[in-house]
C-alpha cells in the first residue's frame, strides 16, 4: 500500500472514531457500540479542553467533530483529492501555526499537510492546546508511520519549509517579518455577513442563527453583519432567532453581553436588542460578542460591487439567489473540504513548494 493510502485509511479511520464518538456521546440507547478505551480517554480530553478555554463547551466540540466525521469518509476525501497529482509531491517540512478561537480550527491545514504527504511542525495556540494532541495520538496508533511526521513545536519553529499561519490582522505582520523569506499562506482577519431582502422565511431567518451564535459568533464564518434593505423591520428576525435565547447561560457570553450593552447605552449608541442579542448599525464588519452589526443597502447591484471590493477581508456571505459563491443560510458553519481558508486552495500551494 502506498504512503498516501496509508495516510488516507488514518483519516477515513479517524472519522469513523468520530462518528462512533459522537453516538456514544449523546447516549444513543439504540446504538450498541463496543466499548472503546479512547472514548473515556476523548471525554477527559474534552473536559480539559473547556476548563482550559471556556468557549470551548461540549456541545460545540462535538459539533466539530461530527462535521469531521461527515468529511472524512473514505468518498468524500477521494473526491476531494482527486483533481491533484499527488505522486508528485516531494515531502516538505511545513510550520503550521494555528489559531484558537474555535475548537480544531487549524484541523484542515492539518489534514492538508498531512495527506498531500508532508511532515507537519505543529504552533497550537494557547486557547486550544489539547484537541489535537488527542487527534494525533489517536491518528498515530492507526498509522504508526505517522509518529515521525507529526512535531508539536513549543519554543522556535526550526527546520521548516513552509509555513501556513493563521492570526489576526496584527500577527500577520508578525508572520509576514519572520516568515516572509519562505513559501507561505499567511492569513488575517476576515468574517462573514449575510445579505436579507425582507423575503426570507421564517425557517431561513431561524437557520441565520445558527450562523450568529454558533461558537458565540468566534469564528471567521460566523456571521457578524448583516445588510438589509432601508427601513428594515427586525421583528421577523429577532422572533426567528429567538429558540437561541439559552446562549446567555454562558457565563462568557452574557458577561460580554452585559459589558458591550452598558458601552453602548453610556455612549449613546442606538441599539436594537432583545435581551441576548443587540443589533447596532455600524459600516465596520468585525462586531463584539453578542453584537451583531447591521447596514442598510440602496441597491443589490451596488452592494454586490462593495462586496467584491472587500472580498479580502470577508469569508463567507450568506444570501439566497443574490451573490456569487453565497453560502445557504445555516450551512457556514459546515464547510466542505474544498472551502479553504481565504479561497486559497491549501493543497495546490503545498505540491508547488
Amino acid at each position: 500500500m502506498t504512503e498516501h493510502a496509508l495516510r488516507l485509511n488514518a483519516f477515513v479511520k479517524l472519522g469513523s472514531f468520530f462518528k462512533d464518538y459522537c453516538e456514544y456521546a449523546k447516549k444513543n440507547p439504540q446504538l450498541d457500540l463496543k466499548p472503546n478505551p479512547w472514548f473515556k480517554t476523548f471525554d477527559e480530553t474534552i473536559t480539559l479542553a473547556g476548563h482550559k478555554n471556556g468557549w470551548f463547551t461540549p456541545e460545540n466540540i462535538l459539533f466539530s467533530i461530527e462535521n469531521w466525521g461527515d468529511l472524512l469518509s473514505r468518498e468524500r476525501l477521494t473526491d476531494w483529492l482527486s483533481p491533484y497529482d499527488l505522486n508528485k509531491n516531494s515531502p516538505k517540512s511545513v510550520a503550521v501555526i494555528m489559531a484558537g478561537n474555535i475548537p480544531l480550527v487549524g484541523f484542515h491545514d492539518f489534514l492538508c499537510t498531512l495527506i498531500s504527504g508532508n511532515r507537519a511542525i505543529l504552533k497550537l495556540s494557547s486557547n486550544d492546546k489539547v484537541l489535537l494532541p488527542f487527534v494525533c495520538s489517536y491518528l498515530v496508533e492507526m498509522e504508526p508511520s505517522l509518529k515521525d511526521d507529526i512535531v508539536f513545536a513549543d519554543g522556535r519553529l526550526e527546520h521548516f519549509d513552509a509555513v501556513i499561519a493563521t492570526g489576526s490582522d496584527n500577527t500577520s505582520r508578525y508572520f509576514e517579518h519572520y516568515f516572509g523569506k519562505k513559501s507561505n499562506i499567511i492569513r488575517k482577519n476576515r468574517n462573514s455577513v449575510a445579505v436579507l431582502t425582507g423575503r426570507e422565511s421564517e425557517a431561513q431567518l431561524r437557520a441565520l442563527g445558527e450562523d450568529v451564535f454558533r461558537y458565540y459568533g468566534l469564528g471567521c464564518r460566523s456571521v457578524s453583519k448583516l445588510f438589509v434593505p432601508k427601513d428594515y423591520n427586525f421583528d421577523s428576525f429577532f422572533k426567528a432567532v429567538f429558540p437561541f435565547n439559552s446562549i446567555l447561560e454562558q457565563a462568557k457570553y452574557a458577561n460580554n453581553y452585559d459589558y458591550n450593552k452598558a458601552v453602548y447605552l453610556m455612549s449613546l449608541f442606538k441599539i436594537l436588542e432583545n435581551g441576548f442579542l443587540m443589533l447596532k448599525e455600524d459600516t465596520n464588519y468585525a462586531s463584539p460578542i453578542a453584537t451583531l452589526f447591521y447596514e442598510p443597502y440602496d441597491s443589490i447591484e451596488e452592494l454586490k460591487i462593495r462586496l467584491r471590493n472587500d472580498s479580502d477581508r470577508l469569508q463567507c456571505i450568506v444570501a439566497d439567489g443574490l451573490m456569487e459563491d453565497e453560502i445557504p443560510f445555516g450551512q457556514t458553519q459546515k464547510p466542505a473540504l474544498t472551502a479553504y481558508a481565504d479561497n486559497m486552495d491549501t493543497v495546490e500551494f503545498l505540491l508547488k513548494i
